[in-house]
Order: structure tokens, then sequence, then C-alpha cells
């Protein structure tokens, strides 16, 4: 007999080697409860395209640097449009998920973000600083950041990276939403221990800062989590808004939190079930 509960795809390289963090821990528990209410299916990022059909919904968790398998990730997005699969994250998302050119974007739009360039003739925009840092527009997890001194700035190869001043913040701080709700906030009190977090207890001023950003956003349905830094001033900046596969150090949170944070994955992934696919038009 077919089963009647939805299908859950679930996206993950368990065997990714990320720094300070257990993928695999993460995901075991995640799927775990999630298959309280759902069937679910755990695959490798590469074989995500492959075995997407006949499931309701393609949830992309801890699938590592898409950098690393660019093609075959941007070939699983186009058949996944074609098709009206729905994925978890929703893929209309103008953060991490589409590279780091919105940090350009909102540099210009004047949001609280850590200013940003990409062009040599912009470099007069940046407040002066020791010290620069550079990263690709299509990196993450740190992959290909460097940083540079001023004298330097005029050497870069421009076109394919951001230019920032390198803040001498106090601490990093994250919060983590689901779909535009706010679940819990984490931070790391020493700058050089990006993933010791400790639990953070938000103002108001701080959920309207990190809101600014969730709002700005296209996903109706997912995870995402606002990456931010404390200034010296006192303020808070953007750093990145992780909007494709956000780490979510579940094993930081207490019970209670981590069962509340589930609860509102499964009334999120039911709300997304429960949607209309849409599929694209061929273009001639």
């Amino acid at each position: 007999m077919p089963s009647a509960r939805p299908r859950i795809l679930y996206v993950s390289d368990l065997a990714y080697p990320a720094k300070g963090r257990r993928y695999c821990d993460e995901d075991i528990f995640l799927t775990s409860r999630l298959r309280e209410e759902f069937d679910v299916a755990v695959c490798h990022p590469l074989d995500a395209a492959a075995l997407m059909d006949g499931f309701d919904v393609v949830v992309v968790r801890n699938s590592g640097p898409v950098l690393n398998y660019q093609a075959e990730y941007d070939a699983f997005r186009e058949r996944a449009v074609a098709a009206g699969v729905r994925v978890y994250n929703q893929l209309s998302g103008k953060g991490d998920m589409a590279g780091k050119h919105y940090l350009l974007e909102l540099t210009a739009a004047g949001y609280p973000v850590i200013p940003t360039v990409d062009r040599a003739q912009d470099l007069g925009l940046l407040p002066e600083a020791d010290q620069y840092v550079v990263k690709p527009k299509l990196g993450a997890d740190s992959i290909g950041l460097e940083f540079v001194p001023p004298a330097r700035l005029t050497e870069l190869a421009y076109g394919d990276v951001l230019v920032q001043p390198r803040i001498d913040f106090r601490y990093e701080v994250s919060f983590y939403f689901v779909d535009h709700t706010f679940q819990y906030a984490l931070y790391a009190p020493r700058p050089d221990e990006r993933w010791a977090l400790e639990p953070y207890d938000p103002t108001d001023e701080d959920l309207e800062f990190a809101r600014r950003f969730v709002d700005w956003n296209d996903i109706a349905y997912g995870i995402q989590r606002v990456d931010a830094c404390r200034a010296p001033g006192g303020e808070l900046l953007l750093v990145e808004l992780e909007d494709l596969n956000p780490y979510l150090s579940l094993d930081v949170l207490s019970p209670g939190a981590r069962d509340a944070f589930v609860a509102s994955v499964k009334t999120s992934l039911r709300g997304l079930i429960g949607q209309e696919t849409v599929r694209a038009v061929p273009t001639v």
C-alpha cells in the first residue's frame, strides 16, 4: 500500500569536513524528527536531480559549498524549476543562494551591511582600513577569502571578487528564521572562534535589524540565517544572508528550543507541500 504521508528527499553531504561543525550529526537529528510526520529519504547533492521525481518536496540542508559542484547544482536548479518541483529552501532566494552580489545591492541601497564594492573605481567608497577582505562572489565556507593591505587593492583581478574593509568587530551573532518567523539567536563571543557558539538574547532593535533582510528576501518557505557582526561603534552590520543551506547549530540549543524549531520546520514544509506547483514555461 502506498504511504499517504508526504515524501521528502533530504539532500545532505554527510561526509563533508566542515570546520568546527559535524553536518552528519545535525542531519541525523533533523531527519529523525521529520520522520515523525513524513517519509524521508536522504541523498548526496550530486544525486538529487536524478532522484527528486516522485517526492513531494526536496529539502536542501547541509549540502556543502555548491562551488565544489557548480555545474551539477545549476543543472539541478534548472530541472527543478522546469518540472515545478517544490524545493526547500525555495529557489527564489536573493542571498547567498544567488552568490554574494546582494552585498553590493544592499550597500547601494543603504542597508546596514559591511560596505562592499567590486570595482577598482569604487574603492574610494570604502572606509579606510588597515586591511581589506577580498572574497569570491561565488565563494562559501571562506573558500578563496584573503586579507590584503591597502597597497594591494589596485593589483586585484576585479570582476569575480568583492572587497570590504576588515572590521575589528566585538563578536558575530546569527539570527535564525523559519519562513519569516524568528526562531533563535546564537553568538560567538570570541571573534577568533566562529563556531564556538552560545545562546544570545536579542533586543527588539536586534530583531528589527535581522528582519529587514528576511523581509527583503524572496523566500516564503525556508530556513534563513542572518549573520551579523557587532561593530566597534555598537551597531550591527550584515556579514551574510545564508538562504541556501545554512548550518543551524542545533546542538547548542536547549531541548525545548530544538523542539520548537522542529515544529516550525514541519509546519513550514506542510505549507509548502500544500502549495500548487508552477511549471516553468519553455522559452522559444
